[in-house]
């Protein structure tokens, strides 16, 4: 401009701009048609969602073009592909017909407590634990211990404890597990009458009387964390053995 407009020399022109003068006589690469390796670029994308502009650019080099990544970066970013972001899978929860956090046991059998408590053996395998609690009277009605126990076992749980007890209880307040979430659990509530309270996720003192603080702790202080060398400790483990109906 200055030496169109002013009439200044190239060397004038450039000492008062600061460049050097050989950027005047450097001859400007004028880009090509990206249209081809645009498409190309959206459709590696849309055959590969997972993929990045690293990824694509080294599948264009398989396929003989002769390209620089930084360009493949440049023109991914202007048409706006990205790798979508993993969605979390999100946990099905229970359907409560009162708030676990407003309910409060008021007299017998009106609410149980159910939880699952895990532990193993010496040889590696797992125990798993099925504990329900009568919160108002804190009697524990049952401690199942099997190597795995499902829906349906936790249903026929609660069948004999109803048999046995003549009734069954107006509410159960669990977490949201997937024994406790299941269709299973859902129709004895249903056809038993009973209401369900699951507690919100991550909140175990919701739950206390069978969670932490409550019959669950006594199981690990007293059940789990005794010492095998006295008699009482070998009697407290034979009856647990004795409740796995001889599978544990």
């Amino acid at each position: 401009m200055l030496m169109d407009r002013k009439g200044l020399s190239e060397r004038r022109a450039c000492e008062i701009v600061g460049q050097h003068r050989s950027t005047q006589r450097r001859e400007p690469c004028v880009a090509q048609d990206d249209t081809a390796l645009r498409g190309r670029l959206r459709k590696l994308s849309k055959d590969r969602p997972r993929w990045g502009y690293r990824r694509a650019h080294s599948q264009l080099i398989e396929e003989g073009w002769v390209i620089n990544r930084k360009r493949v970066q440049r023109l991914w970013r202007e048409e706006g592909l990205r790798v979508p972001q993993r969605r979390r899978k999100r946990r099905r929860l229970g359907e409560s017909t009162v708030p676990a956090d407003r309910l409060s046991a008021e007299r017998p059998d009106h609410v149980w407590a159910l939880d699952f408590q895990f532990d193993q053996t010496a040889d590696g395998r797992t125990l798993k634990l099925l504990n329900i609690v009568d919160e108002f009277t804190r009697e524990a009605l049952q401690m199942s211990c099997e190597r795995r126990i499902d829906a349906d076992q936790t249903v026929a749980v609660l069948d004999r404890l109803t048999r046995e007890r003549g009734t069954a209880p107006e509410h159960i307040r669990c977490d949201n597990g997937p024994e406790l979430t299941a269709n299973a659990l859902k129709d004895w509530c249903r056809f038993s009458g009973a209401g369900s309270a699951y507690i919100d996720p991550g909140s175990p003192w919701q739950n206390w009387p069978v969670r932490p603080g409550g019959f669950n702790r006594w199981t690990q202080r007293d059940v789990f964390c005794v010492s095998l060398g006295g008699r009482s400790a070998l009697r407290l483990v034979s009856a647990i053995e004795a409740s796995c109906g001889g599978g544990c």
